[in-house]
């Protein structure tokens, strides 16, 4: 099924300069045919902004038996004519409504921002691409209008065409999106405000790139209604963001990755070197603690990875400093713009001594390099950053987030990447640790591993504070997020590739105020990768056995939900 399609679109249009008495005329229509509310009065409204010889919409969508009346009344309906054009749909709806955007009428705003508009965008109702794919590649799906010249008397009949140029239409294009597991990870995630993304190793081509909750895009596209705007708009939830994208979060431990690599790659750090952890560390005079309140003994890199100790990060990060773990981020794809055709495209921060002085005018404390090292503090990334950190981490090479695969027939360059120079030696050994998070019983993510031979996942977990806990309370007891109000509670992470022995597929998951990256975050991405993987349902078997009952049950709820979209969106 295609993502955005053009559909046969009857409309009314007048042009002022033929009807005579504008007001007549329109009262004649609308005892005609039935118009919808406010139709008349908005007609007018746009006549009087635009030229008189410029046509302006009276009503779209029009029955054919409307059409009929009205060509019948021709004589009777000076300046009115019934015309077919075109208009956008959207057969998917809902899923891919974050990545392709949608259209909308060209809007005053619109012409302010182009230099040299085109005759076209003055029509009443014209439609542009707004947002997503649409907005960013609008010239080349929409192509170029047709033009004639034409000779008339002094009266302002036509009398002969003088010359024609024919118009081009847009091209075409296909996305890299693999639609099936687009829709499963929409339905995954309903009820959640979260975001996922997939990348296909081979080709650093983006299988699916899921926000939720989504909308609609079909209503943007003759203009939203004013109801219809402030539902979306007003939600606390944010449906129109693509927060694939557009959210920033802390990436919290899922961020320890970038820290182990660039201490390893600095040579001031090895990999059995052991850091003692008691809980907490003493930096500056403030007390920084780790998640584990007794602590988790002496630890090395691979066991700080697997079992997410905080402490293993506050020391080693004090030994490189932060200019060396922003540039190993940067290098993995975190602070940095990924060229890619969604709208307002966030970089993230991978903060560094330069960016603290630029932005604040500050100098850069110890205490920030503490927070840093677990993904805290002024450390911002989106989830295409992580999904690309991981693939990268997975690869060794400098994948490249890839979007449209062709356009007009023409195949766009391939996202695979080319060898980032890191140690070889290095990366093994946290993508070791990071099978060990999924696979080993002491590792965080255990809890959602996946079992099926040959397709087992590496990951890590990461939960992202967005409230300071004070001392008092930590003496007390931490407020656990469930008795917390949604705003304050932490945001939940996960990131992995998969299978850990042959990577095909890096993943994403960020459940907005979700609570814990490994009980939230990594089932949703275990679910997601085993889609990947076989291209469709998993079989129960890949799942553990004291699962399958409920992984069951979730699949026909979930299979029924796509189902009903599908249904839903051939209808609209």
């Amino acid at each position: 099924m295609p993502l955005a399609v053009n559909e046969q679109n009857y409309r009314i249009v007048i042009t002022r300069e033929d009807a005579g008495d504008v007001d007549d005329t329109l009262d004649r229509l609308a005892r005609l045919i039935s118009l919808p509310e406010g139709a008349v009065e908005s007609a007018k409204t746009e006549m009087k902004r635009r030229p008189g010889f410029v046509p302006v919409t009276v009503a779209e969508r029009v029955p054919w038996d409307d059409v009929a009346k009205v060509t019948v009344n021709t004589p009777a309906l000076p300046g009115i004519t019934a015309e077919v054009g075109l208009s956008r749909h959207y057969p998917r709806g809902s899923d891919t409504a974050h990545v392709v955007g949608y259209v909308g009428p060209v809007s005053d705003y619109d012409l302010s921002k182009m230099e040299d508009p085109d005759p076209l965008m003055q029509i009443p109702r014209f439609q542009i691409g707004k947002t997503g794919v649409e907005a960013k590649f609008e010239e080349e799906l929409r192509g170029s209008a047709g033009t004639k010249r034409i000779e008339v008397n002094a009266t302002g009949r036509v009398m002969r065409e003088l010359d024609r140029e024919e118009g081009k239409s847009g091209a075409d294009m296909q996305l890299t999106l693999d639609s099936k597991l687009q829709s499963y990870t929409e339905a995954r995630l309903e009820g959640e405000s979260a975001s996922v993304v997939v990348i296909d190793l081979e080709t650093g081509d983006l299988r699916a790139v899921a926000s939720a909750p989504t909308f609609d895009p079909n209503l943007f596209v003759r203009g939203i209604s004013g109801p219809d705007w402030r539902g979306l708009n007003e939600n606390k939830y944010r449906p129109l963001s693509a927060k694939t994208v557009q959210g920033a979060y802390p990436p919290g431990s899922t961020f320890k990755m970038v820290v182990a690599m660039a201490a390893l790659e600095s040579g001031l750090v090895g990999p059995e070197d052991t850091e003692y952890c008691p809980g907490f560390t003493e930096v500056g005079g403030s007390r920084f603690h780790c998640w584990k309140r007794g602590g988790h003994g002496n630890v090395n890199m691979h066991r700080s990875l697997q079992e997410s100790c905080d402490v293993y990060y506050y020391e080693i990060s004090q030994k490189i400093g932060i200019d060396r773990i922003a540039e190993m981020a940067r290098r993995l794809g975190v602070g940095v713009p990924l060229d890619v055709p969604m709208s307002a495209v966030s970089e993230g921060v991978a903060p560094d001594t330069k960016w603290k002085r630029d932005r604040y005018g500050e100098a850069w404390r110890i205490g920030d390099t503490v927070n840093a090292s677990i993904g805290q503090g002024y450390v911002l990334a989106t989830p295409l950053q992580l999904a690309v950190m991981s693939a990268r981490l997975a690869t060794g090479r400098d994948v490249r987030p890839r979007l449209v695969h062709s356009i007009g027939g023409v195949v766009q360059p391939s996202g695979a990447g080319e060898p980032m120079g890191l140690n070889e030696n290095y990366l093994r050994r946290v993508r070791a640790a990071m099978n060990d998070v999924s696979n080993a019983a002491r590792g965080t993510g255990y809890g959602a591993r996946i079992v099926a031979e040959g397709m087992q996942m590496a990951g890590k977990s990461g939960t992202s504070q967005v409230r300071r806990i004070t001392a008092d309370e930590r003496a007390r007891g931490v407020t656990s997020n469930a008795d917390l109000p949604w705003e304050r509670r932490d945001h939940a992470l996960w990131v992995n590739f998969a299978p850990y022995e042959n990577p095909r597929f890096a993943v994403s998951v960020v459940v907005e105020h979700g609570g814990g990256g490994s009980s939230v975050a990594a089932p949703i991405a275990r679910d997601v990768t085993l889609q990947a993987l076989y291209d469709g349902a998993p079989p129960l078997e890949a799942y553990p056995s004291n699962l399958r009952d409920t992984i069951a049950e979730q699949q026909k709820r979930i299979e029924n939900h796509v189902a009903r979209g599908m249904t839903s969106s051939d209808r609209a």
